[in-house]
């Protein structure tokens, strides 16, 4: 009894001392996270290590929202017209039509330049960390670097999908792997149908 007394205290000894480090590490990242960023997740690695994180960027880690922060995405008066000459230079660079780049500016961020989604997604062009990474986009909030990197991104879908508007847009939206697991058709899921479709009617709306 004496032995199992004794390994019962130290189980819940590491027990508050888990506590502990949960609650520490969430209070760090509160206190480091901007008010855009300050969503928390967990994840628990395969080695049973517990993560904590305000910005999802391991791909495929199943992460778990634990705390909320409530944030405003879109904006009300905001200047459409504000980022033209950044989106003219992007455009011609990569031989992309401006009115498509800002069909999907608006349809991702409404051009809030500070936007962050649930997921993670920053920016005007809601680049996810890990795309602005191999985009080599190293503030995604910077609205030149942001449109930059997510025009590079968004001909190479075209590119890799020959011209295909439709599933370039899905991919960019859900991203490749998803268009792939459907054959190469938009993925069955209702926001990507949704987002196609906004896209694609701004894009009529801004090429008029």
């Amino acid at each position: 009894m004496g032995n199992n007394s004794d390994m019962l205290k130290m189980l819940n000894k590491n027990c508050i001392l888990q506590i502990f480090i949960f609650l520490f590490t969430i209070c760090c990242l509160l206190l480091t996270a901007n008010f855009a960023q300050a969503d928390i997740f967990k994840y628990v690695d395969e080695e049973g290590v517990l993560h904590l994180t305000n910005v999802p960027s391991i791909p495929n880690a199943k992460y778990v929202l634990v705390l909320k922060e409530k944030r405003i995405l879109f904006r009300k008066n905001i200047d459409i017209n504000n980022y033209d000459q950044i989106i003219m230079r992007a455009a011609d660079k990569h031989k992309m039509d401006p009115a498509l780049i800002k069909a999907v500016i608006k349809a991702e961020s409404n051009f809030n330049h500070q936007a962050v989604s649930p997921v993670g997604a920053q920016g005007l062009m809601q680049l996810m960390p890990a795309t602005a990474s191999h985009l080599q986009v190293d503030d995604a909030f910077h609205p030149e670097k942001n449109i930059e990197g997510g025009v590079r991104y968004l001909r190479y879908l075209l590119t890799l999908y020959r011209g295909n508007l439709t599933l370039a847009l899905a991919a960019y939206n859900a991203g490749e792997g998803a268009v792939a697991k459907y054959h190469n058709q938009v993925p069955p899921y209702r926001e990507t149908k949704n987002y196609v479709n906004r896209v694609l009617s701004l894009y009529n709306s801004f090429s008029r």
